[in-house]
């Protein structure tokens, strides 16, 4: 999982409320067996739309998705949060969002930040035209125009987003403890380390 620190710059203002997984990765496009090209599908129905912020060039490349309420409802499908990775969102801010996805979210290294409505409002008005920069060390969300959002997240979560550490990467940082419990094992109960008798 790639480390987060700090993500900078230009953020699709898309603001709608109780966007679920479905809308974010429609289920035809879950027969794949790789994450690769899911963001082609991602918000696929929106970008039929006219005007759509996903299809503006405008918005092209950005890493920051501002979004409504309840972003992330629905299944738990896990597509949802490689479907934004595939389009280069590393943090998603919203009001509040489906506890399933923040936590598919954060296991696949996207940091998302929960603030208030009137932030998420001004946030919306400055990114139209200008960058937003969210940085994870100092917990903040700071614009060109000196507007300063502090946000709360889990210590745990903020550890292992700093550090890209997932379910694999806390594990393995634990190598060294875990090598000294097998020892001490051994020599502890030697019969579980016996190799089994092979079958002729």
């Amino acid at each position: 999982m790639q480390a987060i620190d700090h993500v900078a710059g230009k953020a699709i203002p898309f603001g709608r409320k109780n966007v679920d997984t479905d809308v974010i990765i429609p289920a035809h496009w879950l027969k794949t067996i790789t994450r690769e090209g899911l963001g082609q599908g991602a918000f696929e129905a929106l970008k039929a739309e006219p005007g759509n912020v996903f299809t503006d060039p405008r918005w092209a490349g950005a890493p920051i998705l501002i979004a409504g309420d309840n972003f992330g409802c629905g299944s738990s499908r896990e597509h949802a949060a490689w479907a934004l990775l595939d389009m280069g969102i590393t943090c998603v801010i919203a009001p509040s969002f489906s506890d399933i996805f923040s936590g598919n979210a954060f296991k696949n290294g996207i940091l998302t930040v929960a603030l208030p409505q009137d932030a998420i409002d001004r946030l919306m008005e400055v990114a139209q035209h200008h960058p937003i920069d969210v940085d994870l060390d100092t917990q903040t969300v700071t614009t060109p125009f000196q507007d300063r959002f502090t946000f709360e997240l889990d210590a745990f979560r903020k550890h292992c987003l700093l550090n890209g550490l997932d379910e694999v990467g806390l594990t393995m940082a634990q190598g060294d403890a875990i090598a000294a419990h097998e020892a001490r094992s051994r020599e502890a109960l030697p019969f579980l380390a016996r190799t089994p008798a092979s079958v002729a």
